[in-house]
């Protein structure tokens, strides 16, 4: 007789990773080195830590090092929330009645709500340990600026915080939460930077982008004496603290004797699904394994779907440095979807190589084919999902329907980054009727362009 798989399998507390893992140490083709724009020439650290704080330079540039410690002070935050569950999705798979097995990764069980805290502890320690004064950074949906603040506060560092205007207009609570926690937040574009006042003159109500937002809170960092940058995704640095996810969701998987043919993870700037699939890509970049990768993103901002693999900047107002990634073009400014952190028009340069390389696939899903995924695993496994992580259950629900179909009983892990209770005028919208997909058109991409 089976043992029937627990709903839950939570790893014990001394299971909390002590190791981020850098996937790229086993990348046969790196991502591309972060070029100067003044230049063009490959970045160095010296002209990096002007932005940056010191150590994450470091972590930024390293290619080579698969594992690095986690410092003390930041697995005794992680305790705090750490290790995050793993759940068998059994209502799902009966609702959908389908033979595969279906198992997330729960990143919302702590009081921001999402996966965003794993960075955001590591890079408010590294500032403080550097002895900064404060830190400036941006927010889409406003998980990470929700994360960060809790960290500066618990490190003593001030935070100003510059969130999407759309986003910031549609959740008004996300906004006070932020403020809760001791942050400063300013919708962006504002006018209270020159690159802020810059996009308003070019795009007047204009309701933002993270290219936006990052334009003005780079800024405000070089400017503002002992303050540095801090960025919630693309980056090399944010992919390796979110390593922590993948690395528990495979020892949590290998305890119930399973591995997953496919991992689906929602896709935006890379954040989550960078961490979610390292320990799972290095298995099939070593030839230990072959899961198949699945990165699912908006059709509204669908950088690897549609975009092009070429260097671009980072930000709206180009003052960054250029990645060379899968982008819409550094202008580029999405419709107003409800998907806030999925709004980058680039993607991680990390990911953007391994998808150029074929090493994982990605697909776009319209955002109202979406929400009609969230609520049907909202009845099944009773828990809410944020916008951006409805993305990843409408992939997992593909493939479970693909398995009906064909009979194949496969084994699906997805992210479930975080949940969606800020985002109930969204859930309104889709429930009423009112919801609509704004998909941009092939002339609309071309004119951003560079």
């Amino acid at each position: 007789m089976s043992v029937k798989i627990p709903n839950r399998i939570i790893l014990p507390e001394d299971k909390v990773p002590q190791q981020w893992y850098n996937l790229r140490a086993d990348m046969v083709n790196k991502p591309a080195p972060l070029l100067s724009p003044a230049t063009g020439e490959a970045l160095k650290a010296e002209e990096l830590t002007p932005v940056f704080c010191e150590e994450l330079v470091k972590q930024e540039l390293d290619d080579t090092t698969p594992y690095i410690d986690i410092p003390e002070e930041v697995q005794e935050y992680y305790r705090t929330f750490r290790p995050a569950p793993l759940h068998r999705a059994y209502r799902l798979e009966q609702a959908l009645d389908t033979p595969a097995r279906i198992y997330f990764k729960f990143e919302g069980n702590n009081t921001s709500g999402s996966h965003k805290l794993n960075s955001a502890v590591a890079q408010a320690y590294f500032a403080k340990k550097q002895g900064l004064k404060g830190l400036t950074t941006e927010t889409g949906a406003g998980q990470w600026g929700t994360a960060l603040a809790m960290a500066c506060t618990h490190f003593g560092l001030p935070l100003t915080v510059y969130m999407v205007k759309g986003s910031y207009l549609q959740k008004p609570y996300r906004r006070s939460v932020i403020q809760t926690f001791g942050a400063e937040i300013i919708a962006s574009p504002s006018d209270t930077t020159n690159a802020g006042r810059g996009i308003l003159a070019k795009r007047p109500g204009t309701t933002g982008s993270l290219g936006c937002a990052i334009s003005e809170a780079v800024e405000k960092a070089v400017t503002t004496e002992g303050y540095k940058y801090v960025l919630g995704s693309v980056l090399n640095q944010v992919l390796l603290h979110q390593s922590v996810i993948g690395l528990e969701a495979k020892e949590a998987m290998e305890l119930v004797d399973e591995y997953p043919d496919v991992v689906v993870g929602c896709a935006g700037g890379g954040s989550n699904l960078g961490g979610l699939i390292a320990p799972f890509m290095q298995d099939k970049l070593l030839g230990r394994a072959n899961p198949r990768i699945v990165a699912v993103e908006p059709a509204s901002c669908p950088s690897l779907t549609r975009g092009r693999f070429v260097y671009d900047f980072c930000d709206t107002a180009q003052i960054t440095p250029l990645a060379k990634m899968y982008t819409l073009g550094c202008g580029f400014i999405p419709g107003a979807n409800h998907a806030g952190g999925l709004r980058f028009h680039g993607m991680s340069p990390l990911l953007s190589q391994l998808y150029h390389d074929g090493l994982m696939e990605a697909i776009s899903r319209e955002q109202t084919n979406v929400f009609a995924a969230a609520a049907l695993f909202s009845k099944a496994e009773g828990i809410l999902p944020a916008p951006e992580s409805a993305h990843a259950i409408r992939g997992a629900i593909d493939e479970a329907l693909a398995c009906k179909e064909s009979g194949e009983a496969k084994v699906i892990l997805f992210g479930l980054t975080g949940t969606g209770y800020f985002d109930m005028s969204a859930y309104e919208q889709y429930l009423g009727g009112t919801m609509t997909d704004e998909i941009p058109t092939d002339e609309e991409l071309r004119s951003f362009e560079g």
